[in-house]
Parts: C-alpha cells; structure tokens; sequence
C-alpha cells in the first residue's frame, strides 16, 4: 500500500536484515525554515542574514548543466524548491562505499524537499528515504543516496528533478554539529515522543513516552536512531519530522522572537555548520524569510515521498519501492503549485 507519512506497511515484502551502519547522519530537515524564523524578528532581519551569509560555506557545482534541467512552470514561478541534505563528519566508513563525502566532509544520508507556494501560507516538507530505488542518470537503476557516490549533489538534484519534472532553487547542507549546537542554543526543544525506546548502544539514551525536553546530545540520538525500532527508517523518518516540527515551534515562539540575545547566539552555533548553494545569499534569504513573517509551526506538513514498502532489487538490495504512480500526482502538484490540494487529497 502506499505510504505517505513515513509507516511501514506489510506489502508482501521480507524485510531485510540490517546490516551495521555507523555514522548515521541526521538531517536538520529545516533549515531553510530555521532561517525563516530567525529573520523574521523585525528589525534583525538583513544584519542576521548577513550573519548568516558571512558564517556558512558554499555547496560548489551543486546543480547540474542548464540543459539538463526543467524549466519552471509558469504556475509555479513563485513557489520556491529547496533540497535539504544532512552531513556528519564525525561518521566513520566501515564498507559502506554507497556513502559518498559532501564538500564538508560529511556523508549523505537523508534528505527532504521543502516546498514554499507562492502565496506563502504554508511549508510542505516531504522526506525521501535513502533507499529509494530510482533511476539515476547515467547510471541506471539505484539508491537514490547512491546518486552522490556517483555524481555528488549535482547528480542529486539532477536524479530528484528528472523524477519531479521540478526545478530545485536552492540547496542546503547541515552538519549534524550545528543542529546539537542550535538545540542547546534554544535552551532544549520540548517532544511529545510517541514510542518509548532506547538507544542501540551500550550506554545509549532511553526516551520515554510523552512530553520532554532534550538537549543537543539527547536531540541527535532521538533522531539518528533506528536500530531500536521494528520499522527501521520509517520510525527514524518520523522521528526527524516531529523534531524538526518542535525546533520550528521553538523557534517561531514569541520567547525566542522577542528575545535577540538568544536569535544570535542561535545564529552563531548554527550558521558555520551549513554549506548552501551559491546562489542562496544574505539578500535571498532575508527575502524569503520577510515574505514567510506569519508562517508558523502549525502551516507546516510532512510527509514521505510515496512508496510502497520494502522489498529487494534485482541483485538483492533493500530497497524502498517508489509508488510512481502517486509520485506522478505529487510532481503534477508542484508544478501546478497545488500541493497543499495534493496533501489534502490523499489525507495527510
């Protein structure tokens, strides 16, 4: 059946047996929107987008040549596409050779793409899965992480818009250091965690059921995490999406909006540990978020990118299976910038 909020449903697939990964990087599926919210405390707006511009690094080459590229449609010339990408320097290679190096130094995990219609009045943020088997330019049939191993973000980008028929504007990286460190800048995010489970390691954190609050430590465990849960990924996919939700709520709060000590200083943990595309600068940010100043946590949806379970490919991979035919109906909403129509649509 397919599955668009990250759950794992029996499709008569075997789940596979996981194999050990360290490393597993976490990505900050908003950071985009974090900028969104620090810019939108009135006076700050263009000195902190020029903070941010001064303290981030660039993604070079993050976009592949123009004529492989669509062209947006005039529907949706407005709306702004920004691909999000998680890195972690800290991870160590142990035979995972799909796992390609960003320019940080940093391994490509997970992603999502963040969707802005042009009328500003919400943000779709959908998460794609690094086992998505789809086909990679050049390259036939693979994981659409593997798309780095073979082509870095450019073929990434290039993979992602040849699926949608989409143009990404923009593309950001974050080292999961920076999102520790935005975390404890906040002074801890509150969750309200649905699932009780414990770390896979030795001397691992144990979250409860309910309402707490994590600090950047215990935040990064919460949604690097999979090993503990039956459903693997799909429980670690919806773990990041209601953290992010609760660091967006944080952020958007009147006591952080109100508060410019704390907007810097969240400014200062966070900016040296993102790397952006080269034409996302102090002015498009400031831009972007002036135009976004009432979006809030609640105009927020996530989902999964469309996909039909597990199961194996043709020389015994895992994999997740894309449901193309509803992803077809996700692309045709971007380009007509009626996401919010398909998000309503299919329930989620």
């Amino acid at each position: 059946m397919t599955n668009l909020n990250g759950s794992f449903e029996d499709t008569g697939y075997v789940q596979p047996k996981k194999k050990k990964r360290t490393g597993l990087m976490i990505l900050l599926g908003a950071v985009a929107l974090v900028l969104i919210a620090l810019l939108v405390a009135g006076g700050y707006l263009f000195s902190l987008a020029r903070s941010f511009d001064n303290g981030t690094t660039k993604l070079p080459d993050a976009f592949p040549e123009e004529t492989l590229r669509p062209q947006k449609a005039e529907t949706a010339k407005d709306a702004v596409n920004i691909l999000l990408l998680g890195s972690d320097t800290r991870a160590t290679n142990q035979g995972d050779d799909e796992f390609a190096k960003l320019p940080n130094g940093g391994r490509s995990d997970t992603m999502m793409l963040v969707h802005v219609p042009a009328n500003r009045e919400g943000v779709y943020v959908t998460s794609i899965m690094r086992d998505t088997w789809l086909d990679i330019p050049g390259h036939g049939k693979a994981k659409i992480n593997a798309a780095f191993a073979y082509g870095g973000v450019a073929l990434t980008v290039q993979t992602l818009e040849g699926l949608l028929d989409t143009r990404i504007d923009h593309v950001a990286s974050i080292d999961f250091e920076g999102f520790k460190g935005l975390t404890d800048a906040l002074g801890g995010v509150e969750i309200n965690n649905p699932i009780a489970f414990k770390q896979n390691l030795s001397n691992g954190y144990f979250f409860p059921k309910g309402v707490q609050t994590l600090n950047g430590e215990e935040a990064l465990a919460f949604v690097r995490e999979r090993y503990a849960f039956k459903d693997g990924d799909y429980q670690r996919v919806r773990n990041q999406q209601l953290f992010v939700k609760a660091v967006m709520s944080t952020l958007m709060s009147k006591e952080t909006l109100t508060d410019p000590g704390k907007i810097s200083e969240t400014v200062k943990q966070f900016a040296p540990y993102v790397a952006v595309d080269e034409t996302l600068d102090a002015v498009k940010v400031a831009t972007l978020g002036g135009s976004m100043a009432n979006v809030r946590s609640r105009d927020m949806t996530f989902f999964t990118l469309p996909n039909s379970g597990t199961g194996r490919s043709a020389d015994g991979q895992s994999i997740v299976v894309p449901d193309m035919a509803v992803i077809s109906d996700f692309a045709e909403a971007l380009k007509q910038d009626k996401v919010g129509q398909f998000v309503e649509d299919n329930g989620l």
